[in-house]
C-alpha cells in the first residue's frame, strides 16, 4: 500500500519557469555553466551554485548555507511562490522525437522506502548518501524529483489524460528541444481518488534517484530520533517524486569502453573470448546487437557480434540472466581484470541512440582499446532484480524521461 499524498510546492511563476529550469549542474560543462550563470540571473543554477558570485568553489556546509540564502532570495523576491493548499502535479515531457512522458509530481514515504513498498535496483555509495543528506538536511528542500514507475493504472491514466485537456499553468521548452508542462490539480475530489488508488498499489520501483531516495531516508530518520513530539505527518516523512506508468518509461542502454587488453595481445583475447562466446567478424560495418544475451564489440577497427554460449554460462538468478552482469562476470572481471565498475579509471561508460559512432570513434583515436555495446535492460528484468532484492551493476540503465530542476520543490 503506497503512500503517495499532495503537498504544497514551491513553484516558479509562470513567467520565469523557463528561466528557472535547469539541468542538473554536474551535466553542464564549463562553458555552459558559466553562460547561464553569467547571463541568467533567474536560473536555479544560481542557487545550487552560490560561490559563483564570489569567484570561489564552495563545499561541504559552507556551500549548504550559501544554497539556502539563495534559495531563501528568491523567494523573497517573488521568483518562486508556494501553492496554498496540497496539491499534485500532473507533468508532461515531451522530447525532441515526440515521444510523450506523462506523470503525476507528488512526495512519496520514507517508510514505504523503509518497507519496501518502495522497491530499489541499485546499489548506492554510503558515503554519498550522508552527503547529500547532510546538504538536504541545511538547504531543506528537494528541487528534483525522484523518478518512480508503477504499473499502468486505468484510473491514474484517465484521470492525467483529462487534465491535460485544460491549459497547462506551465509550458517551456529547453535548449535540448524538449517541451515540458505542468497541470496543477487541486480538486479534493480528485486528489482523494488519486491517493486512495495510490494506496491499492502494492509496489511501486524506483526508476532513477536512487542516491536521492536513500538521502531523504536517511534524514527522515536522524530528524524522527531528534523530535520527541514526532507524530508520522511531518514533511521530514516524505520526499518529491515524479511517478510515471511503467509504459512511459524508456530505456536505453549504457555501453562500455576499456583502456587496454589487460597485458594481451589481440589474438591471445580473442581466444580468451572464444571460451564463452561464439564469434564472428562483422568487418567495418556497424554492428547493433539486437537480442539478450548477444553483444557487439569493436576492436582493432573492425566490428564483432559476440554470442553468449549458454551451456558454459550458469542462470540462477535475475541478475545472473542481466547482459550488463553477464558481460562483466565473462569478459570484464575474468579478461580484462576489471573487477571494481564504480572505480576502475580502465573503464569508461557511454549511451546514446548513435554510440556505436561514439565508440567507433574513441577506439580509433587511441582513447580506448576496445568497446562493448549492449540492448537495453527492460521493465521487467528491473523489476525482477528489485523483487529479488537484488542490484545490478552500476551504469546498467540509461532512463528517460529525465526532469529540470527547480520547476517544483518541495520544503521539509
Amino acid at each position: 500500500m503506497a503512500k503517495i499524498i499532495p503537498f504544497k510546492a514551491v513553484r516558479p511563476t509562470r513567467d520565469k519557469v523557463s528561466l528557472v529550469a535547469s539541468r542538473s549542474y554536474q551535466s553542464y560543462n564549463q562553458a555552459e555553466l558559466e553562460a547561464r550563470l553569467d547571463y541568467n540571473p533567474f536560473s536555479f543554477l544560481q542557487v545550487v551554485n552560490p560561490g559563483y558570485r564570489y569567484n570561489k568553489i564552495l563545499s561541504g556546509k559552507e556551500r549548504y548555507n550559501l544554497v539556502k540564502n539563495r534559495y531563501l532570495e528568491f523567494k523573497e523576491d517573488s521568483v518562486f511562490i508556494q501553492d496554498k493548499e496540497p496539491c499534485y502535479y500532473v507533468y508532461k515531457i515531451v522530447n525532441r522525437e515526440g515521444i510523450n512522458f506523462s506523470g503525476i509530481i507528488a512526495a512519496s514515504s520514507t517508510e514505504d522506502y523503509e518497507l519496501d513498498v518502495i522497491k530499489k535496483h541499485e546499489d548506492t555509495i554510503e558515503f554519498r548518501e550522508h552527503i547529500f543528506k547532510d546538504y538536504l538536511n541545511t538547504v531543506g528542500f528537494n528541487a528534483e524529483p525522484v523518478l518512480l514507475t508503477y504499473p499502468d493504472n486505468t484510473l491514474i491514466d484517465s484521470i492525467i489524460i483529462e487534465t491535460q485537456k485544460k491549459r497547462a499553468e506551465f509550458e517551456f521548452t529547453t535548449t535540448y528541444r524538449d517541451t515540458h508542462y505542468l497541470w496543477v490539480l487541486n480538486s479534493k475530489k480528485t486528489i482523494d481518488i488519486l491517493k486512495s488508488e495510490f494506496e491499492s498499489i502494492e509496489t511501486i520501483y524506483i526508476a532513477d534517484g536512487h542516491h536521492r531516495s536513500a538521502s531523504s531516508y536517511l534524514l527522515s530518520k536522524e530528524l524522527i530520533s531528534q523530535n520527541k513530539e514526532h507524530s508520522g505527518k511531518e514533511s521530514y516523512n516524505y520526499f518529491m517524486s515524479y511517478l510515471i506508468p511503467e509504459s512511459h518509461l524508456k530505456i536505453h542502454e549504457y555501453n562500455r569502453l576499456v583502456k587496454d587488453l589487460n597485458g594481451l595481445t589481440k589474438e591471445a583475447f580473442l581466444i580468451e573470448l572464444d571460451m564463452m562466446f561464439r564469434i564472428e567478424n562483422r568487418g567495418n560495418v556497424l554492428y547493433k546487437p539486437n537480442k539478450k544475451h548477444h553483444f557487439s564489440m569493436y576492436l582493432d577497427g573492425e566490428f564483432y557480434s559476440l554470442y553468449l554460449r549458454k551451456t558454459n554460462y550458469l542462470f540462477q538468478t535475475s541478475l545472473d540472466a542481466l547482459d550488463t552482469q553477464i558481460l562483466y562476470k565473462t569478459i570484464l572481471e575474468p579478461i580484462l581484470g576489471i573487477s571494481d565498475l564504480r572505480n576502475d579509471t580502465r573503464i569508461e561508460y557511454s549511451y546514446g541512440k548513435n554510440d556505436l559512432v561514439n565508440i567507433k570513434s574513441k577506439v580509433d583515436k587511441g582513447e580506448y582499446v576496445v568497446g562493448f555495446g549492449l540492448v537495453p535492460i527492460t521493465i521487467n528484468e528491473i523489476k525482477a532484480i528489485a523483487n529479488d532484492g537484488l542490484t545490478m551493476p552500476p551504469k546498467s540503465t540509461y532512463i528517460e524521461p529525465k526532469l529540470r530542476s527547480g520547476v517544483t520543490i518541495y520544503e521539509f
